[in-house]
């Protein structure tokens, strides 16, 4: 399928900032009880205010609000359809070297969608009020996409809630689709044009080491990249022309930790060669990566945004590294649907990477930098 490519890709960050120190020590408050929900909300409002002024004066196109409200880059979203309950599991992700806090999502009832309820439409709300105000800069809209949702329900014993509320697995498919299509046409009817899917379900494929444990061989004999694809492609189907749709396919990042590791190749012929995406904002920034040439299979007038730039450091990457990569990466992707970020958010999580604020806008300056040098 030949893809609408809308937009411009411009100058954008994949999504998630760290968290000032107001904003940490005002969650710490609200916790103790020492604030109130709407006092944590006004000390959120400023925060993302002073971020997207800060965005633009980087020379940004496309901002965020640095995902400033949310704890996970994903459960939060997840939590707000009815339907999804927030318990904790017991044990969190496994990372390379740590373990996560351990809240997941799992069903409690029918998943829908409600524009009323769900917090993310007056979180974007806010967003484009701020972006109206400044001008010369676009909101853009980050959210879990549903392949990574349906990983969540289906995450060991979460999984035995699904007999109870769906006699079939096509039926929860076809809700999980829905939900999401009710909720990207509710963000733009509130004025939202790019939304990007964050997707860290096709690492599991990556892993050589997890593929090879029973579970992980199990897995990959399943044909879940057919549903995980299915879900991505039902979501954003007979959306309007002028809604840009991308996606982000990370390992995981947390406290500048990773989850998996291995190239893209197990899973290009599914979902770069067959999602229906505009744009790709792909995790490049180590050998854990891979190589370039799965993006050989990336199928129509779709878009590669290679995230050469790691979010995990604060230490500068060299330059000349830099464009020498994005060259090589032209062998196999003309370089105009190429283009250049960092590889990830710098605070998937509100703990937030290993590095400090300045260093984050400094790996944004040498973003933009190199994009202007190599593309003009």
């Amino acid at each position: 399928m030949m893809t609408k490519t809308t937009t411009k890709i411009g100058f954008q960050h994949v999504g998630s900032f760290l968290r000032p120190d107001v904003l940490k020590q005002a969650r710490k408050d609200l916790a103790n009880g020492t604030i109130d929900q709407s006092e944590l909300t006004d000390i959120e409002d400023e925060s993302i205010r002073d971020l997207v002024s800060k965005e633009k004066n980087a020379g940004l196109d496309y901002v965020t609000d640095g995902e400033f409200r949310r704890s996970y880059w994903h459960l939060d979203f997840f939590w707000g359809f009815e339907g999804i309950d927030h318990i904790h599991y017991g044990k969190g992700y496994n990372f390379a070297h740590e373990e996560t806090r351990d809240d997941t999502a799992i069903l409690s009832g029918k998943i829908k969608f409600n524009a009323n309820t769900h917090p993310f439409i007056k979180h974007f709300q806010f967003l484009k009020s701020v972006t109206d105000d400044l001008g010369g800069v676009i909101p853009k809209q980050t959210i879990p996409a549903p392949a990574q949702l349906y990983i969540e329900l289906v995450r060991g014993t979460n999984a035995d809630k699904i007999k109870e509320f769906y006699d079939t697995d096509e039926d929860l498919y076809k809700d999980i689709k829905k939900a999401y299509h009710d909720a990207i046409l509710a963000f733009y009817d509130e004025g939202a044009r790019v939304i990007q899917l964050d997707d860290c379900s096709w690492g599991l494929f990556l892993d050589a080491g997890f593929l090879a444990t029973p579970d992980g061989k199990a897995y990959a004999n399943s044909g879940i990249q057919d549903i995980l694809l299915d879900l991505n492609n039902g979501a954003i189907e007979d959306l309007p022309d002028d809604l840009t749709i991308n996606t982000h396919i990370c390992r995981g990042n947390y406290h500048s930790d990773f989850a998996f590791a291995g190239g893209y190749g197990p899973v290009a012929d599914t979902v770069f060669a067959k999602e229906n995406v505009d744009t790709y904002f792909l995790e490049y920034d180590s050998t854990r990566a891979g190589n370039f040439e799965p993006l050989a299979k990336v199928s129509g007038d779709k878009r590669v945004v290679l995230g050469l730039i790691t979010t995990k450091s604060g230490d500068l990457e060299d330059r000349q590294v830099i464009i020498d990569r994005i060259k090589e990466a032209s062998q196999y992707l003309p370089l105009d649907r190429l283009w250049l970020s960092t590889q990830c958010g710098f605070a998937s999580t509100e703990e937030g990477n290993v590095l400090t604020e300045q260093q984050e806008w400094d790996k944004l300056a040498l973003v933009k930098s190199i994009q202007e040098e190599v593309w003009g």
